[in-house]
């Protein structure tokens, strides 16, 4: 049995498909689901929670060997990062993982595991490295959607592009490869919609619906009339928050949000419009969707009439003249499914191209990044009916099987015969015709795609034809005999019935002019945005800062492109920068097709296993090199291990460094080295150790060399301190010299003047009273206090010290001694940020932090990270507060922890949210940031906030350097009567700081001449005022100021309206209409 639970398949004594097979399936049955076939990984998707990735699993799997521990999806996320920054084999290079596999063998979930792991690796408690993150759950919900295969499938491929600068990642860039529009409006028997649709219908809250003019779920076409079972309801509702949560995080603005929704429930009431033939032979609304017309006008931001103009006609230019042609009911319906189709692609690529713009890096062009890439790509499908989609998708798949088989197969064994090594050809299964059937100009099928739909009398039925006639002898091509438009193709996974129906209408991917103006010119401006934009030669969507008032020709050549000369343009430029860079590989395999845990078809993923040439794979893995250096490198890299400077790049010192190791199994060719899989890490391991060696002795001579230029200040000091203290008693000398002097000469004076005196009778002499001590010298006093050392401040030891803390007090000589000329300069710089952060909370943040002209007993001001702590020394635990940043636009929330406190950064973003740095989850306020943490635990401790530290004294706040804020309100209070202050309520800071908040144009002033009397009933009065409008703020917070579709009085009436039309044919409809689905609660229609 520990033959079949071999961790790497390259060691395999028996090697053939049934060994394989038992290998896979007998770790499978112990949930080992990561096998690696040398420094390839396999996975096998468990449809199951499995407890491998949990925080302790991802820290162990840092900087570590490979050998050391079991194959993992973490172990490939630190290769790639290792030997991004050159610490294995090769010197620094981009690298790039690619994920294969067919749909639902679990490579989305493969990605997030890679992206999560990344940023543990490169973890600098950036905000960044939290937005890279919220990226997938974000993206997932607009292209990806249940499938008969996968219940998360992408709908869309993409490559995720992670820059580093050193080790820190600095920017990320997605690009994005041909969304399935076309699932917006039709999806097969047992798929669904796009996730976003149920996400919204289940998490927005009634009044949301209201505004965005959602109803009932059941009621929508595009959603096949049916909506999620009620158990699942909640899951959804869920997945919404998340989405909401990771718009925020990433850094889009509320307006875009409330914009992107509106749109997208735009297009569902666009489904639901129906056409109906007129006595004259055109077609008009039908009577029971003119609600829904209004509605989709109105979400749409354009004119009712225009919309309808551009469903029933369509308008063309000759010579000058504009010309008319009304549609019948089939071209209408098409024109409103086209409609819907381009606008959902066109918020998706706006969604990209947005956080692109957010996640890019802000350094300077000229500073050298790193890069590793991620590719996520639809998997390979073979569905009952395979449409345009499903060629692209399958294309796509081959592409990246010949990418696999040029860097396994192709490639290594070319070298093995340029460099003169001996080795046996394997044969692999080579797909390069294949990819010819497809992309060879000028016969192959897209380029003859592309012929045919350049002529608009073409059908899909002509298409097929020209493909017969041309690949009939093609051994990858087959010719079906069916009345349908069908043709088979032999891919490297299997053959594939295409059904051609519809081809040349979505290669075309036409908007008529007339829809493009009437979108131009809406007045919601994101969807204006999104139709005056370009499109590059990719597909990718490239939005304009300004907003176009014209269709210029530009638009008009990119548009040019047809849907396949784009996705092939982005498969070559995505090609390009795969071979670019070093690549890892993850083959994702499905047990079984009903997506059942614990169970595996053993033909399933057999037939998987021989597609992607597994067991060949296996061979050259086992007997082949793997890493093969050249010269030049491999002596850059590893004379090192010599300890000899300026060798030679040649043959004979590559192989006086082997010779100092002990590595076996490893050729010399003419111009390369070759060696295992395995060599790589031993070398590794070998540098590793004389780094390590290098530190200690970097570490020793450092101490030495500081403690000599410690011991050479010290001595100084001690010699000034000498010389200052004999300067001083020399002078304490020389004063008690004088003083002596000086009582000698008053003595002696004093005699001369009692022997001058005439003589008199003895007069008895009152009694002496008894000498006091005479004082203490004031200069000696002064002396000696002047060299003491300073007493330092009580400090508790649970408040532990980090090199955040503020300066503390030094000696004066040592750092008079230290000091640097640039000191002034940098404490006037510090003087600056103070200001200009105190200018930033004044400007920004007042109105914000604050309720109803009071700020909350949490909120300390600018106070230091001392005083935070101070503060909270004696108080229990769980207190916090929140305060200013003394060198920056952002808070810092205090904690008192268990054995000391602790110091979260909290940042504002540029959408105006607040994220503590390390969490997921961005908040609308301060406030709503507190009462979310008295649930939910900080990370990583998971600590909730309890109780909030009030305020050091009743009478003045704490945020000291906030007093020019506070002090117009001061200055007015002063004049008041003291008897009027009793009457005042006891927190008197809170109502000064309301003089803050008054509405513009009324004068603080006016108050302080009324007569107490007044005064004070104007006071009484304007505190109910308060409390009235606090507890109104507590239920209407969340709506004032709140963005709103741009119609939306239009798109009320119009949901009235469709209402009232439901209410005149519900008889009708019950009597006639059979449900198939039972309608979710929350959406049942109540009486008026």
């Amino acid at each position: 049995m520990e033959e079949h639970l071999q961790e790497d398949l390259a060691s395999l004594s028996d090697l053939d498909e049934k060994s394989l097979l038992e290998s896979l399936t007998g770790r499978f049955s112990h949930n080992h689901i990561y096998t690696y076939i040398g420094d390839i990984l396999v996975a096998v998707n468990p449809f199951k929670q499995l407890p491998l990735y949990e925080k302790e699993v991802s820290e162990r799997y840092k900087c570590r060997e490979k050998s050391s521990l079991p194959p993992h999806i973490f172990a490939v996320a630190d290769r790639a990062y290792q030997s991004m920054l050159g610490r294995l084999g090769t010197g620094p290079k981009n690298q790039c993982i690619v994920i294969s596999g067919e749909s639902g063998a679990g490579k989305t979930e493969s990605t997030k595991l890679l992206l999560r792991q990344l940023m543990e690796l490169c973890r600098a408690n950036s905000q960044l490295e939290q937005q890279i993150l919220q990226v997938n759950p974000l993206l997932e919900a607009f292209g990806n959607a249940q499938t008969v295969m996968n219940d998360n499938s992408s709908r869309f491929g993409k490559y995720i592009q992670l820059r580093f600068q050193n080790s820190s990642v600095k920017g990320a860039k997605i690009n994005e490869y041909l969304l399935e529009k076309s699932r917006v409006v039709h999806q097969d028997e047992g798929e669904r919609n796009f996730h976003i649709f149920y996400c919204m219908l289940a998490g927005i809250s009634p009044q949301d619906k209201e505004m965005y003019g959602l109803l009932d779920p059941t009621q929508y076409r595009y959603l096949n009339g049916k909506f999620v079972q009620d158990d699942m309801v909640q899951h959804w509702s869920a997945k919404y928050s998340e989405v909401s949560n990771a718009m925020d995080m990433v850094g889009f603005e509320e307006q875009e949000k409330v914009d992107m929704m509106t749109i997208l429930a735009g297009i569902l009431s666009l489904g639901n419009i129906t056409f109906e033939t007129t006595d004259s032979d055109a077609v008009k609304v039908s009577e029971k969707s003119q609600g829904w017309l209004k509605a989709t006008a109105g979400q749409f931001g354009v004119q009712e009439e225009e919309l309808l103009r551009c469903l029933t006609c369509t308008m063309s230019v000759t010579r000058g003249e504009s010309i008319h042609r009304l549609h019948n009911q089939q071209q209408a319906e098409d024109a409103r499914d086209s409609i819907a189709k381009v606008v959902y692609g066109r918020v998706f690529g706006w969604i990209v191209s947005k956080i692109n713009e957010l996640l890019s890096h802000k350094l300077d062009s000229d500073v050298a990044l790193s890069e590793i890439g991620i590719l996520d790509i639809f998997g390979f499908e073979n569905f009952a009916v395979n449409r345009f989609e499903q060629l692209c998708i399958n294309l796509a798949n081959e592409q990246l099987q010949f990418f696999f088989n040029h860097h396994i197969f192709l490639m290594e064994q070319n070298e093995y015969k340029e460099e003169g090594i001996q080795w046996e050809t394997i044969t692999f299964k080579d797909n390069k015709p294949i990819l010819d059937l497809f992309l060879t100009k000028p016969i192959g099928i897209l380029s003859l795609l592309d012929e045919q739909s350049a002529f608009p009398q073409a059908t899909d039925g002509n298409f097929v034809d020209k493909l017969n006639s041309k690949f009939k002898a093609n051994p990858h091509f087959e010719v079906v005999k069916s009345h349908s438009p069908l043709f088979t193709i032999v891919h490297y996974a299997g053959k594939v019935q295409y059904n051609a129906s519809g081809f040349l209408e979505k290669n075309r991917d036409n908007i008529p002019a007339n829809i493009r103006a009437l979108f131009i010119n809406s007045v919601t401006p994101l969807l204006s945005v999104l139709f005056a934009a370009t499109i590059s030669r990719t597909g990718t969507l490239m939005p304009r800062k300004a907003k176009l008032q014209a269709v210029d020709d530009n638009f008009n050549s990119t548009r040019k492109q047809s849907v396949g000369a784009q996705f092939k343009h982005s498969l070559a430029v995505l090609m390009e920068k795969m071979f670019a860079a070093s690549p890892h590989f993850v083959r994702c395999i499905k047990p079984n097709s009903s997506k059942l845990p614990d169970q595996l078809d053993s033909k399933l993923v057999m037939d998987q296993l021989r597609y992607n040439g597994l067991l060949e794979t296996i061979r050259i893995r086992r007997e082949g090199f793997s890493w093969r250096p050249f010269f030049k490198e491999f002596v850059q890299r590893y004379s090192i291990l010599l300890l000899k400077p300026d060798m030679p790049l040649d043959k004979e010192s590559c192989i006086s460094i082997l010779n100092t190791t002990e590595l076996r199994g490893w050729k010399c060719g003419s111009s390369r080295l070759f060696f295992k899989y395995w060599h790589q890490e031993e070398l590794a391991r070998l540098l590793e150790r004389l780094g390590k060696a290098a530190v200690v002795i970097q570490k020793n001579y450092r101490a030495m060399s500081c403690r000599r230029k410690y011991l050479v200040l010290l001595a100084e000091v001690r010699r000034q301190q000498q010389a200052q203290r004999e300067r001083e008693m020399e002078e304490e000398k020389r004063m008690r010299r004088q003083l002596l002097e000086e009582e000698e000469r008053k003595r002696q004076l004093f005699m001369e003047q009692e022997n001058k005196r005439p003589v008199s009778p003895p007069v008895p002499l009152p009694r002496k009273k008894k000498p006091e001590p005479r004082p203490r010298s004031i200069l000696t006093g002064i002396a000696q206090s002047s060299h003491l050392a300073p007493v330092p401040r009580p400090r508790s030891k649970q408040f532990e010290a980090t090199p955040f803390d503020n300066d503390l007090q030094e000696n004066t000589d040592l750092m008079k001694l230290l000091g640097q000329p640039g000191d002034e300069e940098r404490a006037k710089e510090k003087r600056k940020k103070r200001n200009n952060t105190i200018r930033w909370f004044k400007e920004t943040q007042v109105r914000k932090v604050a309720r109803n002209g009071t700020f909350p007993c949490w909120f300390h001001g600018m106070i230091s990270r001392r005083q935070a702590e101070d503060l909270l020394i004696d108080k229990p635990l769980g207190c916090f507060l929140i305060r200013v940043g003394q060198s920056r636009e952002g808070y810092t929330l205090t904690y008192r922890g268990a054995d000391r406190c602790r110091h979260y950064m909290i940042e504002m973003q540029s959408n105006g949210k607040y994220v503590i740095l390390g969490e997921d989850r961005a908040h609308s306020s301060l406030p709503d940031l507190v009462q979310y943490h008295t649930q939910v635990g900080i990370e990583p401790l998971m600590e909730l906030l309890t109780i909030p530290c009030g305020q050091q004294c009743d009478h003045e706040p704490d945020y000291e350097e906030l007093k020019a804020i506070v002090a117009p309100a001061m200055l007015n209070s002063s004049s008041v009567d003291s008897e009027e202050a009793i009457y005042e309520e006891p927190d008197q800071v809170h109502l000064k700081l309301q003089r803050l908040f008054l509405p513009p144009g009324q004068n603080p002033g006016l108050d302080a001449n009324k007569p107490p009397v007044l005064k004070r009933v104007s006071d009484r009065r304007r505190r109910l005022e308060a409390a009235e409008l606090e507890h109104k703020a507590e239920d209407e917070t969340e709506h004032i100021g709140r963005p709103v579709p741009r119609l939306y009085p239009s798109i009320r009436l119009a949901m009235r309206e469709i209402q009232q039309i439901q209410q005149q044919f519900s008889a009708s409809q019950e009597q006639t209409a059979v449900p198939s689905h039972k309608p979710w609660g929350p959406w049942r229609k109540k009486d008026s």
